[in-house]
């Protein structure tokens, strides 16, 4: 869950080649289980609660709209780009080994992200939150896998889920409750909770659960991982920079920059012998249209957790703890329906929960879009319907989504394609802020008609409450139009995912025979 973009992304696991055995004698299973449980929530309680602290961010700490944008950004960008190297990190140096130094970096960073005196050293730390998350995040179920025996398995990874599941959706409520009644600056308790919370899981796997073996001496890529992280960087850089003042003319060298290090990236990685992304997945049709309208979706979803907060916040002035309920409706649709829609999907094909997902998913947005340029400022009634749409259509879409791409690939290769479904979401959330923001930027702006905008505060940003009335009506229209415009985009975008799952993915009923196991999603 961690930034917006992973209230979705989380639910397409990186999954892994399962071991025959457990390291972990059957006492000690359960403090695995906890600690792994207490490592998600420090992100999930991150991220989500992140996307409603933004405008008291910016009160506090003076942040451009570039800069908040960066603030997300930031920790997307390192964990996209290195989450398959935490992953091997996990096999070369032992899970547990691994595990504990990621949740070590991870909260060393929070508690750096908590203390932070200006945006820049904010936008600096999560960079580095973003690192130990990508080893912690695909420890945490791997743990788990390795920890239980076969048979106990999926109890324990059902048992997980449920707890993830759980602090999602009541995090950003619980946040937004704290930050309404205490104000801009208990921001900063977001990321100092991590400590006991990263403290405690450490505690657990360290004095209570037993070292794991290394199971393979793999190597971990650097270079891959490097060039990944320059050519998103570039690129969401570029994106971003048009929506910043003076910065504009930047933006057309760092795209081309970016892209010319993503084919670098791509020539070195089909030379490598041990590559972080195996691209050879790509020639699967179903493989490379799963993650095409992965991409798309997350986009779309990623775009929307991140900019409706500060469309409600800061221009429709409703208090944080009230717009902390839209993530309510995901949440809990995904917990409780991603099983029956798996098995749904086992008997008629992943081709058709997809699509159809994705298409109500379109008209939750399009209904969003429909709102704000209406004028329609009606939260119960009017957003937090919508949402509970779009949670729905992401129900019918998760659990078929991580069935479709482990599918569509020999099973020794599923957890690799596992791994890269997870980077490719993750990626599309990192575009996703950084394009849509500048398009936000672009409209908020050329509705105020460049010369009423003097006195007005930037899109996402409070403005004082000694604002003259006709300029206040004149940035909520702004807002409103801004907002219309990223809805309208991503609601196509969730259309062409439509399009792309039904003219790619598999509409036959997977191969296994009903009552056997399924490959773990």
């Amino acid at each position: 869950m961690r930034s917006p973009s992973e209230v979705g992304a989380e639910a397409v696991p990186l999954v892994r080649p399962l071991p025959a055995d457990t390291f972990c004698p059957q006492s000690q299973r359960s403090f695995v289980l906890i600690a792994a449980i207490l490592a998600s929530a420090l992100g999930f309680i991150d991220g989500s609660i992140l996307a409603i602290a933004t405008p008291a961010i910016r009160v506090d700490l003076g942040a451009s709209f570039a800069e908040a944008q960066w603030i997300s950004n930031a920790y997307a960008l390192t964990l996209s780009a290195l989450i398959l190297v935490g992953g091997a990190a996990g096999d070369r140096f032992g899970l547990r080994h691994a595990f504990v130094e990621g949740i070590a970096l991870f909260i060393g960073a929070s508690l750096a992200c908590a203390v932070a005196p200006n945006p820049p050293m904010l936008i600096a730390f999560r960079a580095i939150q973003g690192i130990g998350a990508a080893i912690m995040v695909p420890g945490s179920l791997a743990i788990i896998a390795k920890a239980y025996p076969k048979k106990e398995r999926g109890r324990a990874i059902g048992i997980w889920a449920a707890a993830s599941a759980l602090t999602t959706a009541l995090g950003p409520v619980l946040g937004g409750v704290v930050l309404s009644a205490f104000g801009d600056g208990i921001w900063r308790v977001i990321f100092a909770v991590n400590l006991p919370l990263g403290l405690v899981s450490i505690y657990l796997l360290l004095a209570k659960v037993p070292a794991d073996a290394p199971t393979e001496k793999r190597s971990l890529d650097l270079g891959g991982a490097a060039l990944a992280t320059l050519a998103f960087g570039a690129l969401a850089y570029g994106l971003t920079s048009m929506s910043a003042e003076g910065e504009g003319q930047m933006s057309g060298p760092s795209i081309a920059a970016g892209a010319v290090l993503l084919v670098v990236f791509i020539v070195f990685e089909r030379r490598q012998r041990e590559p972080m992304i195996d691209l050879s997945l790509f020639r699967v049709g179903a493989f490379a249209g799963a993650n095409v309208a992965t991409f798309f979706l997350y986009f779309a979803l990623s775009a929307n957790l991140f900019y409706l907060p500060m469309l409600l916040i800061a221009g429709w002035r409703l208090s944080a703890a009230e717009v902390g309920f839209i993530f309510l409706p995901l949440s809990v649709l995904i917990a409780l329906l991603s099983g029956p829609v798996g098995q749904w999907s086992d008997r008629i094909g992943p081709r058709f929960p997809i699509a159809s997902g994705s298409l109500v998913v379109a008209v939750a947005f399009a209904g969003l879009a429909l709102l704000a340029y209406a004028g329609i400022h009606s939260f119960w009634w009017g957003v937090f319907p919508l949402m509970a749409l779009m949670g729905l259509g992401m129900a019918l879409v998760v659990s078929p989504l991580s069935t479709a791409v482990m599918t569509a690939v020999e099973d020794k290769d599923t957890g690799a394609a596992s791994g890269i479904n997870n980077a490719v979401s993750r990626i599309g959330g990192l575009i996703a802020v950084a394009a849509m923001g500048s398009l936000a930027a672009w409209v908020y702006a050329a509705a105020l008609n460049s010369g009423a905008a003097s006195g007005i505060p930037g899109f996402g940003e409070p403005a004082p409450a000694s604002l003259a009335p006709d300029l206040d009506a004149a940035r909520l229209a702004a807002s409103d139009a801004a907002f219309a415009a990223v809805a309208l985009v991503t609601a196509l975008l969730c259309l062409l995912s439509a399009i792309v799952a039904w003219t790619t993915v598999s509409g036959e009923r997977l191969p296994w025979p009903r009552g056997s196991e399924a490959p773990q999603r």
